[in-house]
């Protein structure tokens, strides 16, 4: 026997005690307004929704017209023949007819549901993917990449499964609820009230049940989150793991985690196979009680058999909006704290952005000044302190100096990554928090030590930076960097697929693509952050070569490890604890005797005993 009980876990966040502080009705006009952009098909489905459910408390009504009116007629109403047969004949019609309109009315119902609710997802899910892009570098700094993500894919469908769908369920519970109560009162109270005596037992089993399946589900969202750990690191370090011969032992520790796993949905099902007969037994004895007082008062004549009947199928029908309505509670607020975790990444604005005044420039000279500049991204603890430094337009600087010191911060602040903490930084003699980002940063390419490709092919990767660039452009920005060769040796060229994170390609390769990237781009100002550190010496060879021809005409901050790709450099900047400690020329730099011949002396031991192994 089925009383129409619907249970579901909702899903709630990893951390189901996440503790809101935006207020309920906050959050519920911020979603609304997002409804409203439907609020047409939104209407028709409120229309459906209400229409369904008092289809379904109709039908049982067309049953007891057929039972009392032709079936069984009460005394004094006897009918002939023929027109019990019409009369069932047009009940039936009718309840057909309702149940095909029920059917429609569900689908319709389905299908705007699934629309509006897509809709919104889609269109959430691009804002957030847009604020994502704008937001700064320190705000990633300080955000796990697997908590982001999370909150564009699963609280947003938690958020649409249960205040999409589950809002307007309630609504159509409500609307049943409300109607089979009114159509019972009007028909015998006595009865209704015997009907109803089974409801108190039942809200306190669902209630009782409601906190231990909060328990349980925490639990299952746990260990299987532990589970994604164990398996996302198995996979992402998985030559690590085979070069220290850990297989057998990894796979120990995710049979532990994956049992643990197991044994929280055991505990789950352990709840739910209590619950569930337990609702059964609530149902049977509410319908025995009816059974039993409707069955006496049918003897003494005080209902008829049809009236019986109807409130039999009106107590199955009662079950199942009432437990909806009892577990909606705890699902709304698994949804409001999904949807606070969204709109508070909405409304959370960028720690750098453009200024109201901000202004576009052109293409600049690439003078840039850094004056007096400290910055610190701790605060108290300057990893930049009081840095003066002009570099002249087409010159090529260069910045070494021990790990730590500040040479990586130096191009974050230029991109403006970040902003400094005190002084300022100007190009061609404006500070560049007057220049509006994306004016400034056209005017700029990167290139880093660990390289980023996108998916797409190598030709999609070369003109990231020039979307609107020739085919011809690409293979000349290849060609120069000594790209060409490698990339025409690929059966399709460079049309070739990029798979994740460049997996296909070797560092080196990967290398030579970014450069390319920067090279077509044409910026007036180039940085190189360790560009060449990962490279072998014959790959290293090829860049230096087309080093020359990239750095041509244009401003350049290199920053380097292998103190020999900056030989050629204009002037060399010594950097130690965020302060300049040495500048000149690579001999002029030697001859001092300080921390420039220290570390290329330290490189050149290093080098001579990697030869001797």
């Amino acid at each position: 026997m089925g009383f129409g009980m619907h249970f579901h876990f909702h899903g709630m966040d990893e951390d189901e005690e996440y503790e809101r502080t935006m207020p309920d009705r906050v959050l519920l006009s911020k979603l609304i307004s997002y409804a409203l952009k439907y609020k047409r098909r939104l209407a028709v489905c409120v229309i459906l929704v209400v229409g369904g459910a008092v289809l379904g408390v109709v039908q049982p009504v067309l049953v007891k017209r057929a039972i009392d009116g032709y079936l069984v007629p009460s005394a004094g109403g006897q009918i002939g023949l023929s027109e019990a047969i019409g009369g069932l004949a047009w009940v039936a019609a009718a309840y057909l007819a309702l149940t095909i309109l029920s059917y429609f009315g569900d689908m319709g119902r389905t299908y705007l549901l699934n629309w509006i609710g897509s809709s919104l997802m889609k269109e959430i899910r691009n804002q957030m993917f847009a604020q994502l892009q704008r937001m700064s570098k320190s705000f990633y700094d300080k955000s796990e990449v697997g908590r982001l993500m999370s909150k564009v894919t699963a609280d947003v469908e938690t958020m649409y499964e249960v205040l999409a769908t589950g809002l307007l369920n309630v609504l159509s519970d409500f609307v049943r609820l409300g109607m089979i109560l009114g159509v019972m009162l009007m028909i015998n109270v006595r009865l209704t009230l015997v009907s109803l005596l089974t409801i108190p037992m039942l809200l306190g089993v669902a209630f009782l049940f409601r906190g231990m399946a909060r328990r349980a589900y925490r639990q299952t969202r746990r260990k299987i989150a532990g589970v994604m750990s164990r398996l996302q690191e198995s996979i992402s370090g998985v030559r690590v793991a085979q070069s220290f011969s850990r297989e057998d032992r990894n796979a120990q520790e995710f049979d532990h985690a994956n049992v643990e796993n197991l044994q929280a949905n055991v505990y789950a099902a352990q709840v739910m196979s209590i619950f569930f007969p337990a609702v059964e037994i609530i149902g049977s004895v509410g319908l025995m009680i009816v059974y039993y007082f409707g069955g006496l008062s049918y003897i003494t004549g005080a209902i008829t058999l049809g009236v019986l009947i109807l409130f039999q199928q009106y107590v199955m029908q009662f079950f199942g909006p009432i437990q909806d309505l009892t577990q909606f509670s705890n699902s709304l607020q698994s949804a409001f704290a999904a949807a606070e975790r969204i709109f508070s990444l909405l409304e959370t604005p960028p720690e750098i952005e453009d200024r109201p005044d901000a202004v576009e420039i052109g293409r600049v000279e690439g003078r840039v000044d850094f004056e007096n500049v400290t910055f610190e991204y701790v605060p108290g603890h300057p990893v930049v302190r009081n840095l003066t430094l002009h570099v002249k337009p087409g010159e090529r600087l260069a910045i070494v100096g021990p790990t730590g010191a500040g040479k990586t911060t130096v191009v974050s602040l230029l991109m403006r990554f970040y902003d400094v903490t005190k002084g300022s930084i100007k190009v061609d003699g404006r500070d560049i928090r007057d220049i509006k980002l994306a004016s400034l940063r056209k005017n700029m390419a990167i290139v880093l030590q660990d390289t980023i490709l996108f998916s797409g092919t190598i030709r999609d990767n070369i003109r990231y930076g020039k979307p609107d660039a020739s085919d011809e452009e690409v293979r000349a920005a290849a060609r120069t960097v000594g790209a060409d060769d490698f990339i025409s040796r690929f059966p399709k060229g460079y049309d070739t697929e990029i798979t994740e994170r460049g997996g296909n390609l070797s560092v080196g390769q990967r290398q030579l693509i970014s450069f390319a990237r920067a090279l077509l781009a044409d910026p007036p100002i180039l940085l190189l952050d360790e560009a060449t550190s990962s490279v072998d010496p014959y790959t290293e060879l090829l860049i230096q070569e087309a080093l020359e021809e990239l750095l041509k005409n244009r401003t350049s901050i290199v920053i380097a490890h292998r103190l020999s790709t900056i030989r050629n450099a204009d002037r060399i900047i010594v950097m130690d604890h965020g302060e300049i400690v040495e500048e000149g020329a690579h001999d002029e730099l030697l001859a001092k005797g300080g921390l420039y011949r220290e570390l290329c002396e330290m490189q050149f031991m290093a080098g001579e005993a990697a030869q001797s192994r």
